[in-house]
């Protein structure tokens, strides 16, 4: 089942800065074959259910394993089951309808 997911990670007891653990887990997320799409507060990810999945538990792995003690993470998800969407495909419509405004 394809998922379409919105990824936020926040590392917590490091100081201030996280940037370099968001690059951490943007790595794992495209190493598993995703194509992880970075925004402001955090990463739109799609593609195969278990993969994504299994990439974020992977993204609290991996920051944990560079010291950070704590992780908070939001995660909002969706599927669908009548068609095929993309990230793209979500973003497109709603340009039109914008468009159809203006």
């Amino acid at each position: 089942m394809k998922v379409i997911a919105d990824l936020c990670v926040v590392p917590m007891g490091i100081g201030v800065s996280v940037s370099k653990q968001v690059a951490d887990c943007h790595r794992v997320l495209r190493e598993a074959g995703l194509k992880p799409r970075l925004h402001a507060y955090g990463t739109n990810i799609e593609g195969e259910w278990d993969t994504v999945f299994a990439a974020i538990k992977r993204c609290h792995e991996v920051v944990h394993e560079s010291g950070v003690p704590r992780i908070s993470s939001t995660l909002r998800f969706g599927t669908r089951t009548d068609r095929s969407q993309t990230a793209d495909d979500k973003i497109r419509s709603a340009q039109q309808k914008l468009e159809d405004i203006d």
